[in-house]
């Protein structure tokens, strides 16, 4: 099933300042089984989305490129890290890595990644909704909630408990 990506960017830009409320709540009241939570819909949401029918964060967004991420793609293309940088990657207003395209000129037109062995630890992680100390992540979260459907609908299943 592919994921109508102009349905997802209105749907998510509607649902934005529902979920910046929530995210408010949750800050102010520390639920301390919000992990718990987020890890549930994380493995709900993921049993029924599979990310090769959207990968629209692939094809949106860059992740932060940390040293060893550099050096490990810089081996799998037999290049020089110095060389690597300058071909695909930029200092962003934050000082970190990120590609200079959009879309990462690593996603192959099926939407596989193309390096996926040796892909950069942001992505490996990505949405980051299966992480410890979601209260610490709640920002990240949020703005997920415009690049990812599966974190969309994560957010909306934890509203459901904690907007009561």
């Amino acid at each position: 099933m592919k994921i109508d990506l102009v349905k997802f960017s209105g749907e998510s830009k509607s649902d934005f300042p529902a979920n910046k409320k929530l995210r408010e709540k949750l800050k102010k009241t520390k639920p301390k089984d919000l992990d718990a939570h987020f890890h549930e819909q994380h493995q709900e949401v993921f049993a029924a989305i599979d990310c090769l029918d959207c990968a629209n964060c692939c094809k949106t967004t860059s992740p932060i490129f940390i040293q060893t991420d550099i050096d490990r793609l810089s081996k799998t293309f037999r290049m020089k890290s110095s060389a690597f940088i300058d071909e695909y990657l930029f200092r962003d207003s934050d000082g970190d890595y990120v590609l200079k395209f959009a879309p990462c000129p690593f996603l192959g037109a099926d939407n596989k990644c193309l390096v996926y062995e040796d892909r950069p630890k942001a992505c490996r992680e990505y949405p980051h909704t299966d992480r410890k100390n979601m209260l610490g992540i709640l920002d990240l979260s949020l703005k997920n909630t415009l690049v990812c459907p599966a974190v969309l609908k994560i957010f909306y299943e934890i509203g459901k408990q904690y907007r009561k």
